[in-house]
């Protein structure tokens, strides 16, 4: 290992992340009540300018008064370029209370960005007294944040997400597609001819590199890389196709638009029963190798060292969080049962 360690953002369980408008005060109800690992609160762009005070207002009242059981909430405050978004963070931190745990700043192009939001929350923070640090998600929507990724992820001791934006990053980059998320039909690989003079063609995934660069920034810098928005809500088979291709590159999560997709994420970054066992078996396996002064051996036929220890516990650590995560969640499903129940009304 390097001699520069890592320090590791603060641990949650961020598999599924819900957007809320903060216009939307009887959507807020809903969603503190919905089962999402992680509630973000906007007052960005599901808000319309007319709308925004109004916004603020909802989110204190909510931060306030409604119970979000174990989720981590956070919300969305306007851009930097905006007159919205100093009094989005004076208004949230001073009126809404200790329950909030993260702010998500938007369209994040380069480290003086994050350095000016830090800068306000650490004087309001300590002005008034508050207990709970507040924590940084970024949004990499842009190609400027995207050039700059590797210095915004190490900006703040703040940071705890990095989030791809796609769809402003797609405008952003003048990528030739309407669609929030998923593929491309122009994006393919046609094959050599056939015998019979055919071609196939594949589909690619264009957001792969953007993904994968991310998710390097963030985990070299401690963060958790989250997958954005998917925007075909009826698409359940598109929606988990993307989220398992995220999850596979290191995403730790993804956004829900929709409660509908809150299940989706929950279940495409669960780690499968079948690879946590075989991560303890492999802890097990190499706890006994070590003890008969040996430093790799086989098991199932395949090699395992050092490095697949390293991999286990990656894992079997995530298992183990989730499902304190989810203790605490099921622990919590009385009061939130009542509050579905009257925001239904």
């Amino acid at each position: 290992m390097s001699f520069t360690l890592v320090r590791r953002a603060v641990p949650r369980v961020n598999r599924s992340e819900l957007a809320v408008p903060g216009s939307q005060a009887r959507m807020l109800e809903k969603a503190a009540a919905s089962g999402a690992d992680v509630i973000f609160l906007d007052l960005e762009d599901s808000v319309a300018p007319d709308d925004k005070a109004q916004a603020r207002k909802n989110i204190i009242d909510a931060l306030q008064n409604l119970d979000f059981g174990s989720a981590a909430v956070s919300v969305r405050i306007n851009g930097l370029d905006t007159h919205y978004m100093y009094r989005d963070v004076v208004d949230i931190l001073e009126q809404g209370g200790e329950r909030l745990d993260m702010i998500m700043i938007p369209k994040v192009g380069t480290p003086s960005d994050v350095y000016a939001v830090d800068m306000m929350v650490t004087q309001i923070e300590t002005a008034i007294g508050r207990k709970k640090k507040i924590g940084f998600e970024l949004i990499i929507e842009t190609a400027l944040g995207m050039q700059n990724v590797e210095a915004i992820a190490a900006a703040s001791p703040r940071n705890e997400s990095l989030h791809f934006g796609v769809a402003d990053y797609a405008a952003s980059t003048n990528a030739r597609m309407t669609v929030i998320g998923g593929p491309s039909p122009d994006y393919v690989v046609l094959t050599d001819p056939l015998p019979d003079g055919s071609r196939s063609s594949h589909w690619g995934d264009m957001w792969h590199y953007a993904i994968s660069r991310m998710v390097v920034a963030a985990r070299a810098n401690g963060l958790r890389p989250v997958d954005g928005p998917f925007g075909d809500i009826q698409d359940a088979d598109g929606y988990r196709a993307q989220a398992r291709r995220a999850a596979a590159l290191g995403c730790e999560g993804k956004w829900a638009i929709h409660p509908s997709q809150i299940a989706l994420a929950n279940d495409a970054y669960n780690p499968p029963a079948k690879e946590v066992d075989r991560a303890k078996r492999i802890l097990k396996a190499m706890k006994e190798a070590a003890a008969e002064g040996k430093g790799a051996v086989t098991l199932d036929g395949r090699m395992i060292d050092a490095a697949s220890v390293r991999q286990a516990e990656v894992m079997v650590a995530k298992a183990k969080l989730i499902a304190a995560n989810t203790k605490a969640a099921q622990a919590a499903v009385p009061k939130l049962a009542d509050q579905r129940k009257a925001a239904s009304r």
